[in-house]
């Protein structure tokens, strides 16, 4: 699965040697994601399982599922932050950048009349956040196993940042108490546990373990249906202008964020392989449930997550093909 030309995690940093990647296909590689997004419109449109059937599903993956599997990827690879500091580091400011990005879209004299205030409080999050599952794999296509340990600790130290982010603006909207929102949220429970878990050296029991799996794989597959079963293509044309300015952070600017950080904190070759994939990833199917579940506009967000599950071939090629 890896690349035995790339350098491991802790090879001297050495901005000018050459890399050779894999051949990796990225429309093979978005593809189950964007299939089960478009199995779930199918089969909410012209079948007997309705929106009603779905609006329980989003439930159960919302409050049970996401949460099991966030935990369980957090806890199943342990996280060497020493060792990772500047890889953390650069990561941080990435997802922070993101989030201002994103936060200063209806402030922008040339943009603010053309942004719903609510809308954009829902899609926000589409700017920022990352699907850490095509990520994992990615990242085991590109460096084997060292890869898979990189892009873990992104996604420990970023998820629980992107989730605070994602509800901060949707609860301040909602006129809801803020800190009320984050205790009671799923997803930033999971994350959150699963982190002080790994960093307490806690692990899975092998007994557990492939039940959890299961619980993982169901999540994901789940989760992008019921994605695609909100989703709504008439509500993405009443917010042109937010869609694509949350695309454009999310799919070119990150990228190039990545690219400059990445030489500001001196990674070395595969630290930067990993920094700039995590950069060009699509945004995580599970914006469209938070969104949901907090009384937003589910289908727009929806319609969000199906165009950045597109262009993640485009920023993918971008930031590997080009910037790596």
């Amino acid at each position: 699965m890896g690349s035995e030309p790339l350098s491991g995690p802790g090879d001297p940093k050495e901005p000018g040697r050459g890399v050779i990647l894999p051949d990796v296909n990225y429309v093979q590689l978005l593809f189950p994601d964007f299939s089960l997004i478009a199995i779930g419109y199918l089969l909410c449109r012209y079948t007997a399982l309705n929106r009603p059937v779905w609006q329980s599903v989003e439930s159960l993956v919302y409050f049970f599922l996401f949460p099991v599997l966030l935990f369980q990827s957090i806890l199943r690879t342990p996280l060497d932050l020493r060792a990772a500091s500047g890889l953390i580091g650069a990561g941080l400011c990435l997802v922070l950048g993101g989030v201002l990005l994103a936060a200063l879209l209806p402030r922008l004299p040339l943009l603010r009349r053309y942004i719903d205030p609510r809308a954009h409080a829902a899609s926000s999050q589409v700017a920022f956040r990352f699907n850490s599952f095509i990520g994992l794999a990615l990242a085991e296509r590109l460096a084997g196993a060292p890869g898979v340990q990189l892009i873990a600790v992104l996604i420990g130290v970023c998820v629980p940042l992107c989730n605070i982010a994602a509800v901060w603006p949707m609860a301040r909207h909602a006129g809801r108490g803020f800190l009320g929102e984050l205790a009671r949220n799923p997803l930033i429970i999971a994350t959150a546990s699963g982190l002080t878990a790994n960093l307490l050296g806690f692990s899975i029991p092998d007994w557990l373990a492939p039940s959890l799996s299961r619980i993982g794989a169901a999540s994901i597959a789940l989760g992008l249906m019921v994605a695609g079963a909100g989703l709504q293509f008439t509500s993405l044309a009443q917010g042109k202008v937010l869609t694509v300015s949350v695309l454009t952070i999310r799919h070119l600017v990150t990228p190039l964020m990545a690219w400059g950080l990445a030489r500001a904190f001196g990674l070395g070759t595969s630290e930067t392989l990993i920094l700039l994939a995590f950069s060009a990833l699509p945004t995580a199917s599970s914006a469209y449930v938070l969104a949901a579940r907090m009384g937003y506009d589910g289908a727009f967000v929806a319609g969000l997550v199906t165009l950045s599950t597109v262009l993640g071939v485009a920023s993918l090629w971008l930031a590997l093909g080009l910037l790596g």
